[in-house]
Formats: C-alpha cells, structure tokens, sequence
C-alpha cells in the first residue's frame, strides 16, 4: 500500500493506493482556511495544512479498510511557489506566501531589472522570474518584515514542510525547485548568487534544503509522526514535488506527445520533454519534471477560482450552474470576461482585475455571465497552449484534471475552443496519484529495484471513455470568432497583443 498526499490551496487530499491490485482503496480531503487581502496578499498558515493531512490521512486509511502498517511509502504533492520559511526551531517565522499572492509583483519586477532583464533571467535561470514565483516573495518578507526575515533558518516549499513534518528532513528536488527564481532549472542546481542578490544576509548553504533526485527518498516518517498516524517503522517519504509535476505522473505525462491541461484553483497546461525547452516568451516556464526529464508549463491564475465566484454570486450549487452555462449560446450573448480576479500570469498581468464586458439591458442574464466567466477561463488557457508552439503540435489528445474536470459541459468547451479531443483520467485529482505512484517508484528503487515508472503509470492510470469529448465543427468555427472577440478585448484593455 502507497498513500499519496496533495496539499493544494483549496484542502489537502490523502489516497491510499494498492499497486498490485492497481485500486485505490481510500480517498479523503481536509479544507483549508486561504487569507486574502485588498493589496494581492493570499497567504496560509502553514500549521494548517499539517491538521489537514491528520485529518484527511486518518479518514482515507478508515475508508480503505486497511491497517495503516501496511503503507509502505509516502509521497506529498504541493503547490507550488509557496515560501515557508522557518527559523532555527522549524517554526514559520510568517505565514505562507502563495502562488497567487500578487502583492509581490513590485519586487519581482526589480529582480526581473537586477538579473538583466528577461534575455539575464533566461540565461541565468532557464526561465523568466515571475510574480508568483518564491524570489519574490523573499524580497518582500526582507522588506516588509524584516524582524521576521531575520530569524530566518531554512527555506522550503509547500511540499518540502511536508516532508519535513514526516521526516525532520530539509530536501528539495528539482520539479517543485523550479519555481522558486534561485534555481537553474538546466543544470537542476541552486544558483547561489542569484540568492544573494534577493536575500544577502542569508547563507545559502545554510537556508537552502539539500537537494535530491526525484527516484530518491526524503526520508522516513518519524517514529512520534508514526505512532500519531498509526504507521509501522520505517516508512520511507518520497522526495515528491509540485502538484503540476506530481498530476503530470498521474495522467501519465512521462514521455513525450501528450499535453496534460488542469482545470483547477488556477489552470495549467504541460507536456513533457527529454531536454530543457527555452521558447522565445517569458511565459512558457522551463520547469524541470518530477520523473526525471522537464516539463515546459503554463500556468493562468484564475480557473475554478473564477467560475466559483460567480457561482457563489448567484447562489447557485455545481449542477445548477452547469446547467446555467449549457443553456446560454456560445460567446453568452455577446458578454466577454476577462476573469482575472486573482491578477493574471498568462499572459502576465499580476495586478489587473476582472473585467465583465459587452453587457446589455437584453444579455444580462445568469445563464450568460456563468457562461462568460466559463469561456474566459478556457480562452485563457488556450491563449497559453498557442505559446508553446512546436511543442504541442500533432498533439492529438488533451488530459484533462482538476475539479472542474468533471463538469461535461466544461470538458465539451475545452475540446471544441482548443479543437482537440479531450479525454479525464479516471482520477482527475491526479496530484494525490501521482504522488502515490512517485512512492512505489521510490520505494521499488531503494530496494534495488531500479525501474521506471512507466509500467506503474500504464498499470494505474486508466481513462475514462465516459468523459470523451470530441470537437465538434461547427462549434469550433463558432468559438473562433468568440476567442478572436476576447484577444480583442485583452489588447484593448490590457495592450496583450500575442
């Protein structure tokens, strides 16, 4: 038995998985509590994630019918960016900065300068700093708090706390590494120097958690850690990684040809490669994967984020705004939204806001503005697959994940915008798999078992045809033009021209 965790910005969610049987056995999920303020701040205390994994780990083990002894090996997803910097006790000295915190676009901007521009970013990095990035968020934390910055020990990711609860082990890998801005993601090493012109006080020896290939063990859970969640000696803790690299295992995106797109809290689109990936925009990130090889992505800020929203606003439950958006025409009536309440990444304009547009006293309507933020949402993400160019070309089919994968009406809108078939995983929260799966990969390779992961991803990651969606012709000529009226839209409000 393997238990994967993903600690995501909405909850925490535990799957106990039996990979000789190819089943999973238990799900289970723990909400968080996000703090948000008018300036961009969205923050988490990092505490909280550690009561949902307990929560969530105990009841997933219960629904599984299992003994907890029998879990051999554990792997943590997490989002990704997050700074949770702790002091010399292992405690936060703040609470977490997320991925979507924008309050530190400012900041980025001057590391952006202080590197050379994108061209000094690219050539130092691999990739292009942006706001959500942890660089940032460092630069900020030094300025804005700097009694905090002081005490500052050990600098790790989401993910890494986690492990770090399990294990009292400070390690990183080179997926989740990618996104900090101090990482070159071609040589998959820690750049120093970039360090210390964002925090010169620290010692990056000293602050930055040791680095480990992705087949490698952080640890094993430590034995009070063991007793609390019922767990034998000796479990091993992969080095997990980030929750687009961890759902990238879950669809089985290891090799190249496939495109996994992410309809969640924010939305993203990756394809694997053998080798690093530079393309000629800031926006597509030369993130490396956490199954060996890279994982060039994009990343839009506001998805399920934005639809709830609006669901919210109208009071209305899942179905019913399901049924909302599918009986509204396509293009809603001539309304656009630019739904960009969390500032936007790609194309990138971290302090814009949303934007409801072409409305009138005839479509101002439910049904319309829920298909509008919909459509917006999904444009956004288009906008994105087009940057990655000869990348995702003779892709024939799109991996659908995230919540709000499982609204057919959303995947039909994704098949007809991108003119790709589309297809969901059985498991569309596929982080908390693909953890589990990078687990029993660990775990087979400290064994002495060196395999790959392909056979775990080809016994494990199943499809579903019941979520097949082709493109339709004739809809796909009608969202042409609704697409082409929403770049018009982005270029006249926000000069965003390609």
């Amino acid at each position: 038995m393997y238990a994967g965790v993903d600690c995501g910005t909405q909850s925490t969610k535990v799957m106990v998985v039996d990979i000789e049987r190819a089943s999973i056995l238990g799900e289970a999920s723990r909400p968080h509590v996000l703090v948000e303020g008018d300036n961009g701040r969205r923050e988490q205390h990092p505490g909280g994630w550690i009561a949902a994994l307990r929560g969530a780990f105990a009841e997933a083990v219960d629904k599984a019918g299992i003994d907890a002894a029998s879990i051999r090996a554990i792997g943590v997803s997490g989002q990704q960016h997050g700074l949770v910097a702790l002091d010399a006790w292992g405690e936060p000295v703040h609470p977490a900065k997320l991925w979507c915190d924008t309050e530190t676009a400012a900041h980025n901007q001057v590391l952006v300068e202080r590197l050379g521009g994108e061209a000094g970013c690219l050539d130092t990095l691999g990739l292009v700093l942006q706001t959500g990035y942890t660089a940032s968020k460092l630069a900020w934390l030094r300025d804005v708090h700097p009694d905090s910055y002081a005490r500052i020990a050990t600098l790790l990711l989401p993910h890494d706390y986690l492990n770090f609860w399990l294990t009292g082990e400070r390690v990183a890998e080179a997926g989740d590494a990618s996104g900090t801005g101090y990482f070159d993601t071609r040589t998959r090493r820690w750049r120093h120097d970039v360090l210390a012109a964002i925090a010169p006080e620290l010692d990056a020896e000293r602050v930055l958690p040791r680095l480990i290939a992705s087949h490698e063990a952080a640890g094993v859970v430590r034995r009070d850690v063991a007793r609390e969640l019922g767990l034998a000696d000796g479990v091993l803790v992969s080095s997990g990684g980030g929750d687009n690299m961890l759902g990238a295992i879950g669809t089985g995106n290891i090799t190249p040809g496939l495109v996994t797109l992410s309809l969640g809290t924010s939305g993203t689109v990756c394809a694997y490669s053998p080798q690093p990936v530079i393309r000629d925009t800031s926006m597509v990130a030369n993130f490396c994967s956490s199954s060996g090889g890279w994982l060039p992505l994009i990343c839009t800020m506001n998805v399920t984020s934005a639809t709830t929203r609006v669901r919210e606003l109208f009071g209305l439950d899942l179905a019913t705004f399901g049924e909302r958006v599918a009986s509204a025409p396509i293009g809603a009536g001539g309304v656009t939204v630019l739904p960009f309440f969390n500032g936007e990444r790609v194309p990138m304009l971290p302090e814009a806001t949303a934007s409801f547009l072409g409305l009138s006293s005839v479509n101002v309507t439910q049904a319309n503005l829920c298909r509008a933020v919909m459509e917006g949402a999904t444009f956004g993400l288009r906008y994105g697959l087009e940057l990655f160019g000869p990348l995702v070309e003779g892709v024939s089919q799109i991996r659908l994940i995230g919540g709000g994968a499982k609204s057919p009406v959303w995947r039909q809108m994704v098949a007809d915008v991108t003119d790709t078939q589309v297809i969901c995983p059985e498991v569309t929260d596929a982080a908390a798999l693909g953890a589990a799966l990078q687990a029993a990969w660990c775990h087979q390779y400290e064994r002495g078992e060196a395999i790959s992961l392909d056979p775990l991803c080809t016994r494990l990651v199943r499809l579903d045809e019941r979520s097949l969606a082709d493109p339709d012709a004739s809809r796909v000529d009608a969202y042409q033009s609704v697409y082409s009226r929403y770049r018009q839209a982005l270029l006249a409000h926000h000069g965003c021209a390609g």
